[in-house]
């Protein structure tokens, strides 16, 4: 286990014993998760965050009124919440949701969904993006072996083969 993934593990342990509720199989890579207000938080199953952040609180109130507005983060099951993306209190995601990277959602989410955007909005389904992807793995090239265990030479490999295409990689 890398120092980053270690560093994780540890500040998610941390967040659980201050109150955040996360299921089981998740993936959470560098993200940022409201200490303060993580008792307001709930991750379900399968959820994959990605170096983004979830806030129960907006301080943007603070200075003016004397208090800082707060909401609870419900996350449903098999989410993936791309790279830069923000997610504000006071929202609900849906089960089956994909966020795109570089998104802001500042209001519920239903299932089975893609949003993207800032504000995130729904861009289409879930399900027909799961399928047209499928599909076009018979087309690309796919590597079946973890990017932490290629070798240089697969790596050039790897590399050559994507000169003109996208691709799956493990």
């Amino acid at each position: 286990m890398g120092l980053s993934n270690l560093l994780m593990k540890l500040k998610l342990m941390r967040l659980k014993k201050r109150g955040l509720k996360i299921g089981e199989n998740c993936k959470i890579y560098d993200a940022h998760i409201d200490y303060g207000h993580c008792f307001l938080i709930e991750i379900g199953n399968e959820v994959t965050i990605t170096n983004s952040s979830i806030l129960a609180h907006d301080a943007s109130t603070k200075h003016s009124l004397g208090k800082t507005k707060v909401g609870r983060v419900v996350i449903g099951d098999r989410v993936f919440i791309g790279w830069g993306s923000t997610v504000l209190p006071n929202v609900k995601i849906g089960n089956d949701v994909i966020v795109a990277a570089g998104s802001i959602v500042n209001k519920d989410i239903p299932e089975g969904v893609i949003v993207a955007g800032v504000p995130a909005k729904i861009i289409g389904k879930t399900s027909d993006y799961i399928e047209k992807n499928k599909l076009l793995m018979n087309e690309v090239p796919v590597f079946s072996k973890p990017w932490n265990q290629k070798t240089k030479s697969e790596m050039e490999d790897m590399r050559f083969k994507l000169t003109h295409s996208i691709g799956f990689d493990e």
